[in-house]
Protein backbone atom coordinates (compact mmCIF):
# COMPACT_ATOMS: atom_id res chain seq x y z
CA UNK A 1 0.00 0.00 0.00
CA UNK A 2 1.50 2.99 -1.07
CA UNK A 3 1.02 7.14 1.03
CA UNK A 4 1.19 10.05 -0.54
CA UNK A 5 4.43 12.17 0.13
CA UNK A 6 3.83 16.61 -0.75
CA UNK A 7 6.77 18.10 -1.44
CA UNK A 8 7.04 21.77 -0.14
CA UNK A 9 7.12 24.59 -1.34
CA UNK A 10 6.71 23.23 -4.84
CA UNK A 11 3.61 21.06 -4.33
CA UNK A 12 4.69 18.08 -6.42
CA UNK A 13 3.41 14.27 -4.60
CA UNK A 14 5.17 11.44 -4.69
CA UNK A 15 3.29 7.76 -3.84
CA UNK A 16 5.74 5.99 -1.64
CA UNK A 17 5.49 2.04 -1.03
CA UNK A 18 5.97 -0.12 1.75
CA UNK A 19 9.43 -0.70 2.54
CA UNK A 20 10.57 2.32 0.08
CA UNK A 21 12.44 5.09 0.76
CA UNK A 22 11.08 9.10 0.01
CA UNK A 23 14.11 9.71 -1.52
CA UNK A 24 14.06 5.64 -3.88
CA UNK A 25 10.01 7.18 -4.44
CA UNK A 26 10.80 10.65 -5.88
CA UNK A 27 13.92 9.52 -7.78
CA UNK A 28 11.69 6.29 -9.33
CA UNK A 29 8.96 9.12 -10.13
CA UNK A 30 11.55 11.14 -11.82
CA UNK A 31 11.28 13.99 -9.58
CA UNK A 32 15.18 15.24 -8.59
CA UNK A 33 16.36 15.48 -4.66
CA UNK A 34 19.61 16.61 -3.22
CA UNK A 35 21.88 13.46 -2.31
CA UNK A 36 24.89 11.94 -2.37
CA UNK A 37 25.96 8.75 -0.18
CA UNK A 38 22.42 7.10 0.29
CA UNK A 39 23.76 5.69 3.44
CA UNK A 40 22.61 8.38 6.42
CA UNK A 41 26.14 9.18 6.59
CA UNK A 42 26.71 12.50 4.79
CA UNK A 43 23.16 14.55 5.60
CA UNK A 44 22.98 16.19 1.62
CA UNK A 45 19.26 14.54 1.67
CA UNK A 46 18.38 16.85 4.38
CA UNK A 47 14.43 17.67 4.87
CA UNK A 48 11.87 19.15 7.29
CA UNK A 49 8.76 17.48 8.16
CA UNK A 50 5.92 19.48 8.00
CA UNK A 51 3.21 17.43 8.68
CA UNK A 52 3.47 13.65 9.59
CA UNK A 53 6.27 11.29 10.79
CA UNK A 54 8.92 9.36 9.43
CA UNK A 55 10.61 5.96 10.53
CA UNK A 56 14.00 4.40 9.60
CA UNK A 57 13.66 1.14 9.82
CA UNK A 58 17.35 0.21 8.85
CA UNK A 59 18.44 2.20 12.15
CA UNK A 60 19.01 6.04 12.63
CA UNK A 61 21.06 7.39 10.54
CA UNK A 62 24.48 8.46 11.53
CA UNK A 63 24.34 11.86 10.20
CA UNK A 64 21.23 12.79 11.79
CA UNK A 65 21.34 13.58 15.63
CA UNK A 66 18.32 13.22 18.58
CA UNK A 67 17.67 17.15 18.35
CA UNK A 68 17.79 17.73 14.79
CA UNK A 69 15.19 15.03 14.27
CA UNK A 70 12.91 16.46 17.41
CA UNK A 71 12.64 19.51 15.28
CA UNK A 72 11.21 17.93 12.46
CA UNK A 73 14.27 17.08 10.27
CA UNK A 74 14.69 14.20 8.16
CA UNK A 75 17.17 11.77 5.99
CA UNK A 76 15.01 11.18 2.91
CA UNK A 77 17.20 8.33 1.56
CA UNK A 78 16.57 6.32 5.10
CA UNK A 79 13.82 7.76 6.06
CA UNK A 80 10.39 5.88 5.18
CA UNK A 81 6.26 7.41 5.86
CA UNK A 82 3.20 4.64 6.65
CA UNK A 83 1.35 7.57 6.37
CA UNK A 84 0.54 10.88 3.97
CA UNK A 85 2.64 13.57 4.84
CA UNK A 86 4.26 16.71 3.92
CA UNK A 87 8.16 17.94 3.61
CA UNK A 88 10.12 20.61 3.15
CA UNK A 89 12.95 19.90 0.44
CA UNK A 90 15.02 21.98 -2.00
CA UNK A 91 13.78 20.28 -5.70
CA UNK A 92 16.70 20.16 -8.18
CA UNK A 93 15.70 21.81 -11.45
CA UNK A 94 17.10 22.95 -14.71
CA UNK A 95 20.76 23.24 -14.91
CA UNK A 96 21.30 22.38 -11.08
CA UNK A 97 19.85 18.96 -11.37
CA UNK A 98 22.94 18.13 -14.08
CA UNK A 99 25.99 19.68 -12.06
CA UNK A 100 28.94 17.31 -13.55
CA UNK A 101 31.00 15.83 -10.83
CA UNK A 102 34.32 13.53 -11.06
CA UNK A 103 34.19 10.67 -9.10
CA UNK A 104 36.35 6.84 -9.34
CA UNK A 105 34.76 3.96 -10.27
CA UNK A 106 35.73 0.37 -10.04
CA UNK A 107 34.80 -1.84 -13.02
CA UNK A 108 33.10 -5.14 -11.21
CA UNK A 109 32.03 -6.40 -14.78
CA UNK A 110 32.23 -7.40 -18.17
CA UNK A 111 29.56 -8.44 -20.28
CA UNK A 112 28.70 -9.11 -24.05
CA UNK A 113 25.60 -8.64 -25.32
CA UNK A 114 26.50 -8.99 -28.74
CA UNK A 115 29.26 -10.18 -30.93
CA UNK A 116 30.70 -5.98 -31.07
CA UNK A 117 28.42 -4.90 -27.67
CA UNK A 118 30.14 -4.84 -24.22
CA UNK A 119 28.44 -4.26 -21.18
CA UNK A 120 30.29 -2.41 -18.33
CA UNK A 121 29.73 -2.29 -14.69
CA UNK A 122 31.15 0.40 -12.31
CA UNK A 123 30.28 0.58 -9.42
CA UNK A 124 31.44 3.88 -7.29
CA UNK A 125 33.22 4.10 -3.63
CA UNK A 126 30.42 3.47 -0.99
CA UNK A 127 30.28 6.77 0.23
CA UNK A 128 29.49 8.36 -3.27
CA UNK A 129 25.98 8.71 -5.93
CA UNK A 130 25.78 9.89 -8.95
CA UNK A 131 23.34 12.32 -9.18
CA UNK A 132 21.71 12.36 -12.73
CA UNK A 133 18.35 11.93 -14.64
CA UNK A 134 17.39 8.54 -17.17
CA UNK A 135 19.00 9.48 -20.13
CA UNK A 136 21.81 11.39 -19.39
CA UNK A 137 25.92 10.17 -20.20
CA UNK A 138 28.87 10.11 -18.32
CA UNK A 139 32.44 10.71 -19.50
CA UNK A 140 35.45 8.25 -18.91
CA UNK A 141 38.80 10.02 -18.32
CA UNK A 142 41.44 8.37 -19.93
CA UNK A 143 45.58 8.71 -19.82
CA UNK A 144 46.86 11.63 -21.85
CA UNK A 145 43.47 14.06 -21.22
CA UNK A 146 41.56 12.04 -23.54
CA UNK A 147 38.08 11.43 -22.86
CA UNK A 148 35.72 9.35 -24.31
CA UNK A 149 31.32 9.36 -23.48
CA UNK A 150 28.54 7.05 -22.62
CA UNK A 151 25.35 6.60 -21.91
CA UNK A 152 23.94 5.68 -19.20
CA UNK A 153 21.92 2.57 -19.51
CA UNK A 154 20.57 2.00 -16.39
CA UNK A 155 17.98 4.64 -14.08
CA UNK A 156 18.76 6.87 -10.77
CA UNK A 157 17.18 4.97 -8.63
CA UNK A 158 20.10 1.76 -9.42
CA UNK A 159 22.56 4.10 -8.83
CA UNK A 160 24.51 1.93 -6.94
CA UNK A 161 25.74 0.50 -10.37
CA UNK A 162 26.09 2.66 -13.27
CA UNK A 163 25.46 0.54 -16.77
CA UNK A 164 27.09 1.40 -20.20
CA UNK A 165 26.48 -0.38 -23.23
CA UNK A 166 29.65 -0.05 -25.52
CA UNK A 167 29.94 -0.90 -29.31
CA UNK A 168 33.55 -2.37 -29.96
CA UNK A 169 35.13 -0.47 -32.63
CA UNK A 170 38.64 -2.26 -33.92
CA UNK A 171 40.29 1.01 -34.46
CA UNK A 172 38.70 2.67 -31.10
CA UNK A 173 40.73 4.67 -28.40
CA UNK A 174 38.72 3.04 -25.79
CA UNK A 175 36.20 0.66 -27.53
CA UNK A 176 39.03 -1.76 -29.19
CA UNK A 177 40.68 -2.28 -25.60
CA UNK A 178 37.71 -3.32 -24.24
CA UNK A 179 38.46 -7.03 -24.91
CA UNK A 180 42.28 -6.46 -22.42
CA UNK A 181 40.23 -4.65 -19.72
CA UNK A 182 40.50 -6.48 -16.31
CA UNK A 183 37.69 -6.35 -14.24
CA UNK A 184 38.42 -4.56 -10.61
CA UNK A 185 40.57 -2.06 -12.50
CA UNK A 186 39.61 1.75 -11.36
CA UNK A 187 38.64 4.59 -13.77
CA UNK A 188 37.78 7.86 -13.71
CA UNK A 189 34.66 9.37 -14.55
CA UNK A 190 32.76 12.54 -14.90
CA UNK A 191 29.35 13.38 -15.18
CA UNK A 192 26.28 13.72 -15.69
CA UNK A 193 26.16 15.61 -18.99
CA UNK A 194 23.44 16.22 -21.95
CA UNK A 195 19.82 17.54 -21.86
CA UNK A 196 18.36 14.33 -23.13
CA UNK A 197 15.61 12.61 -20.29
CA UNK A 198 12.05 12.07 -20.49
CA UNK A 199 9.75 15.56 -20.26
CA UNK A 200 6.85 13.83 -18.63
CA UNK A 201 5.58 16.98 -17.70
CA UNK A 202 4.18 17.56 -21.54
CA UNK A 203 1.95 15.03 -21.06
CA UNK A 204 2.22 14.17 -24.74
CA UNK A 205 2.38 10.19 -26.11
CA UNK A 206 6.07 9.39 -26.72
CA UNK A 207 7.85 7.95 -29.62
CA UNK A 208 11.34 6.58 -28.67
CA UNK A 209 13.72 6.23 -32.01
CA UNK A 210 17.19 4.08 -30.83
CA UNK A 211 19.53 2.99 -33.50
CA UNK A 212 22.57 0.86 -32.34
CA UNK A 213 23.43 1.36 -28.81
CA UNK A 214 21.36 4.09 -28.46
CA UNK A 215 19.03 1.70 -26.81
CA UNK A 216 21.25 2.64 -23.71
CA UNK A 217 19.65 6.20 -23.23
CA UNK A 218 16.02 5.09 -24.57
CA UNK A 219 16.41 1.59 -21.55
CA UNK A 220 17.13 3.92 -19.03
CA UNK A 221 14.18 6.01 -19.44
CA UNK A 222 12.22 3.10 -20.04
CA UNK A 223 12.80 1.66 -16.84
CA UNK A 224 12.01 4.75 -14.65
CA UNK A 225 8.53 5.33 -16.43
CA UNK A 226 7.22 1.69 -16.37
CA UNK A 227 8.35 2.15 -12.22
CA UNK A 228 6.52 5.61 -12.04
CA UNK A 229 3.62 4.44 -14.00
CA UNK A 230 4.10 7.28 -16.61
CA UNK A 231 0.61 7.13 -18.50
CA UNK A 232 0.88 8.35 -21.45
CA UNK A 233 1.55 5.91 -24.23
CA UNK A 234 5.25 5.05 -25.34
CA UNK A 235 6.33 3.34 -28.67
CA UNK A 236 9.72 2.19 -28.87
CA UNK A 237 11.31 1.97 -32.44
CA UNK A 238 14.61 0.20 -32.22
CA UNK A 239 16.80 0.09 -35.20
CA UNK A 240 19.89 -2.39 -36.15
CA UNK A 241 20.94 -3.83 -38.96
CA UNK A 242 20.61 -8.09 -38.29
CA UNK A 243 18.86 -9.50 -35.94
CA UNK A 244 21.65 -10.41 -33.95
CA UNK A 245 22.16 -6.83 -33.46
CA UNK A 246 18.86 -6.41 -30.99
CA UNK A 247 21.09 -7.33 -28.13
CA UNK A 248 18.83 -7.20 -25.56
CA UNK A 249 15.18 -9.20 -25.29
CA UNK A 250 13.72 -6.66 -22.81
CA UNK A 251 11.92 -4.60 -24.63
CA UNK A 252 9.72 -7.49 -25.56
CA UNK A 253 8.88 -8.44 -22.18
CA UNK A 254 7.83 -4.91 -21.72
CA UNK A 255 5.52 -4.49 -24.51
CA UNK A 256 3.74 -7.72 -22.57
CA UNK A 257 3.44 -6.75 -18.99
CA UNK A 258 2.60 -2.82 -20.02
CA UNK A 259 -0.37 -1.70 -21.76
CA UNK A 260 1.05 1.20 -22.80
CA UNK A 261 4.32 0.41 -24.12
CA UNK A 262 4.76 -0.63 -27.95
CA UNK A 263 8.21 -2.40 -28.92
CA UNK A 264 8.90 -1.93 -33.14
CA UNK A 265 12.50 -3.40 -34.03
CA UNK A 266 13.38 -2.28 -37.27
CA UNK A 267 16.46 -4.15 -39.70
CA UNK A 268 18.05 -2.53 -42.54
CA UNK A 269 19.92 -5.57 -43.65
CA UNK A 270 17.10 -8.73 -42.65
CA UNK A 271 17.32 -12.07 -44.03
CA UNK A 272 14.70 -14.12 -45.45
CA UNK A 273 13.08 -15.11 -42.31
CA UNK A 274 12.59 -11.97 -40.54
CA UNK A 275 9.07 -11.20 -40.11
CA UNK A 276 9.52 -7.46 -38.36
CA UNK A 277 9.93 -3.77 -39.74
CA UNK A 278 12.64 -3.36 -42.31
CA UNK A 279 14.57 -0.39 -43.85
CA UNK A 280 15.26 3.03 -42.21
CA UNK A 281 13.72 3.25 -38.27
CA UNK A 282 13.02 6.50 -38.96
CA UNK A 283 10.89 5.62 -42.18
CA UNK A 284 9.77 2.78 -39.97
CA UNK A 285 7.95 5.69 -37.06
CA UNK A 286 6.54 7.89 -40.21
CA UNK A 287 5.12 4.75 -41.76
CA UNK A 288 3.09 4.24 -38.37
CA UNK A 289 2.99 7.56 -37.32
CA UNK A 290 2.29 9.65 -40.80
CA UNK A 291 1.46 13.03 -38.22
CA UNK A 292 3.72 13.34 -36.05
CA UNK A 293 1.94 16.96 -34.45
CA UNK A 294 0.59 15.72 -31.30
CA UNK A 295 3.79 13.56 -29.98
CA UNK A 296 6.75 14.07 -28.47
CA UNK A 297 10.20 12.38 -30.02
CA UNK A 298 13.00 11.06 -27.96
CA UNK A 299 15.87 9.91 -30.55
CA UNK A 300 19.76 8.83 -30.05
CA UNK A 301 21.79 7.05 -32.34
CA UNK A 302 25.01 8.08 -34.81
CA UNK A 303 24.30 11.52 -36.43
CA UNK A 304 23.50 9.83 -40.08
CA UNK A 305 20.04 8.27 -38.44
CA UNK A 306 19.64 12.15 -36.62
CA UNK A 307 19.67 13.83 -39.87
CA UNK A 308 17.59 12.11 -41.40
CA UNK A 309 15.22 11.88 -39.20
CA UNK A 310 14.84 15.56 -38.23
CA UNK A 311 14.47 16.75 -41.62
CA UNK A 312 11.48 13.90 -42.78
CA UNK A 313 9.62 14.39 -38.93
CA UNK A 314 9.26 18.04 -39.25
CA UNK A 315 7.59 17.18 -42.44
CA UNK A 316 5.30 15.47 -41.19
CA UNK A 317 4.67 17.12 -38.60
CA UNK A 318 6.59 17.39 -35.54
CA UNK A 319 7.67 20.81 -34.36
CA UNK A 320 11.49 21.40 -33.38
CA UNK A 321 10.21 22.41 -29.80
CA UNK A 322 9.08 18.16 -29.19
CA UNK A 323 12.29 16.56 -30.28
CA UNK A 324 14.80 15.94 -28.08
CA UNK A 325 17.89 14.03 -29.43
CA UNK A 326 21.49 12.67 -28.14
CA UNK A 327 23.72 12.41 -31.32
CA UNK A 328 26.94 10.18 -31.46
CA UNK A 329 29.23 8.39 -33.53
CA UNK A 330 32.13 5.83 -33.64
CA UNK A 331 35.59 7.27 -34.62
CA UNK A 332 38.93 5.90 -35.02
CA UNK A 333 40.04 8.92 -33.04
CA UNK A 334 37.54 9.50 -30.25
CA UNK A 335 33.91 9.76 -30.25
CA UNK A 336 31.89 13.31 -30.21
CA UNK A 337 28.42 13.00 -28.56
CA UNK A 338 27.18 10.38 -25.71
CA UNK A 339 27.97 6.80 -27.05
CA UNK A 340 30.94 4.89 -29.02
Amino acid sequence: MSVTVKLAPSGHEIQVEENESILDAALRQGVMLPYSCRGGSCGACEGRVLCGAVDYPNGFPGALNTDQAAAGVALLCQAHSKMDMTIQVRELGGEEAVQPRVLPARLMQKKRLAHDVMQLDLQLPPNQRLQFRAGQYIDLLLPGGKRRSFSLANPPEQDNVLQLHIREVPEGHFSGQLESLREKSVMRLEGPHGHFWLRSEHNRPAILVAGGTGYAPLRAMLMQAFDAEYPQPLHLFWGVRAERDLYSKEAEVWAAQHDGFQFSPVLSEPDADWQGGQGWVHEAVLAAYPDLSGFDVYMAGPPPMIEAAKADFAAAGLPSDQLFFDSFEYAAAGVTGSSS
